[in-house]
């Protein structure tokens, strides 16, 4: 069986192939161990001093995407991280067989190079190469027009050469990188420490939601991959650690979507002494030093809609059922906790023109109607606040309505990006809150975590921040897989 994708240019590769035997035929080995780079592409332009030609030597390296050969000379361009730079040869500057050499290579190998910057009578700063070394011989050719593949997802399955010729994927997928590192030096500037706590775990506690299954031969027993950091996170505030985040991968076996993969990252953040009005001020906070530092601007273009999110201006806070009224057109809340509560709900839903489940209860079929016709509207930075207590059993019930929790649910383009609680510290009604949901066969109850609650764990705000769904919002991906790097896939097909 052969697992390379299918050789959709035979002869380039056969070419290629006869290419290296003569360069080991000749007693070179184009795949080298290392080359001495001095600078990226972009650092490497930023160092030209305007009227001051050939007076900074710089050493560079990439693969080369461009090759124009204007006979005794060449310009070509290289790709390396940062991006693209123009190198200039000159057969009288770096020698005959030097030059001869390089009229060899093709578009896709590597190359170091060494030279003096100048700029050129067009105004591009270029790198005039005194030496070069090949580092590594491309052996397959790189796609000429990406778009004009057949295989629409090998964009996903072969995100190397993405990388390569696509340049919207290449800015989009470093600025998630950017982002990430943003939120790191926000956290760590108020104090937040950072850990990592187990992937492995033997109760997939946290969230309401099914696990991946795996098994330990040595320990001989099952393990689920974590759905959520939470309940780690909060024994490190029963252990004193006040201030905590993780970012970490979470694993989901459920479906796929455009705001779904099986696998995401997500931020979880925890702080003592505060509450979910605590994490507002915090979030906030991360989209102002990721607004000001990253992109450089406070207002985005949301794709879908076409309208303008603007993160500098107050945020927009709603309690839950106001807005479920708004939608359905009838006090609706006030029959909450009746008889014909769920009848009530039931009929709106239908009214909606929303399909609804038999065995549904009534916070479920309500909840049916906040995520299908609330939550898509709600494009401006929205926090919605004051959710019934069965849609999350880890947080602080309200003082005024027990029935309500106190938490957020901050919906940006339509969509939830991070929810936030007060969290619950009292051990007998946490239990309970627990027990109610594993007794609805939808995780086990973490005892362990009820443990540790009874050894005391001081009033917390906490958030979760999806970073996958954060960065589709930031950079106007239209999928969660054209922000992650490699995305869940059907496995494809091998051929003999």
């Amino acid at each position: 069986m052969n697992d390379l994708p299918e050789d959709i240019s035979h002869n380039q590769y056969a070419v290629r192939l006869k290419k290296l035997a003569d360069m080991r035929a000749a007693g070179f080995d184009p795949f080298r161990a290392s080359v001495e780079q001095t600078h990226f592409s972009a650092d490497a332009m930023q160092l030209h001093v305007e009227g001051q030609d050939y007076a900074v030597t710089v050493k560079v390296a990439g693969r080369l995407v461009v090759i124009r050969d204007m006979g005794k000379s060449q310009f070509v361009k290289i790709l390396d991280q940062q991006g693209q730079i123009q190198l200039y040869l000159k057969k009288d500057v770096i020698g005959e067989e030097a030059y001869a050499a390089f009229k060899k290579l093709d578009l896709g190998d590597i190359i170091g190079a060494e030279g003096t910057l100048f700029k050129t009578k067009t105004g591009e700063i270029t790198v005039r190469i005194t030496r070069y070394t090949l580092v590594c011989k491309a052996l397959r050719p790189l796609p000429e027009k990406w778009h004009g593949l057949t295989d629409a997802e090998q964009v996903y399955r072969q995100r190397y050469l993405d990388l390569i010729v696509n340049e919207e994927s290449r800015k989009r997928l470093m600025l998630r990188s950017r982002i990430v590192a943003s939120i790191r030096q926000t956290l760590a500037h108020r104090k937040f420490l950072e850990v990592e706590t187990p992937v492995l775990e033997g109760v997939a506690g946290g969230a309401a939601a099914r696990p991946f299954t795996t098994h330990h031969n040595a320990l001989g027993v099952d393990f689920f991959l974590r759905i959520a950091l939470e309940l780690r996170l909060k024994r490190l505030l029963v252990g004193g650690y006040d201030r905590v985040f993780e970012i970490g991968r979470i694993f989901r076996n459920e479906g796929i979507s455009r705001k779904h993969n099986p696998e995401f990252t997500m931020l979880e953040v925890y702080q003592a002494y505060s509450d979910f009005r605590g994490m507002m001020d915090l979030i906030q906070g991360i989209f102002t030093d990721v607004c000001r530092d990253v992109l450089g601007i406070f207002e985005i273009r949301h794709a879908a809609s076409g309208q303008m999110i603007n993160f500098a201006g107050d945020w927009r806070e709603a309690r839950y059922f106001d807005l479920i009224d708004e939608a359905v057109g009838s006090k609706l809340s006030a029959l909450r906790g009746t008889a014909g509560y769920k009848t009530a709900a039931t009929a709106a839903a239908q009214k909606l023109g929303l399909e609804l489940h038999a065995g549904w209860e009534a916070f479920e079929i309500v909840n049916e109607i906040f995520s299908k016709k609330i939550e898509p509207t709600l494009i401006q930075p929205t926090f919605v606040t004051h959710l019934p207590k069965e849609l999350c059993p880890l947080a602080k019930l309200n003082q005024q309505d027990p029935g309500l929790i106190d938490v957020f649910e901050l919906i940006i383009g339509g969509m939830e990006i991070a929810p936030a609680y007060s969290e619950q510290n009292d051990p007998f009604v946490q239990r309970e809150m627990l027990a109610a949901q594993a007794g609805e066969g939808q995780q086990k109850m973490d005892t362990d975590f009820l443990l540790a609650l009874e050894h005391g764990m001081p009033p917390a705000g906490g958030m979760g921040v999806g970073i996958d769904r954060l960065c589709i919002l930031l950079t106007g991906a239209e999928s969660i897989r054209d922000v992650i790097l490699f995305p869940s896939l059907r496995p494809a097909e091998t051929k003999d």
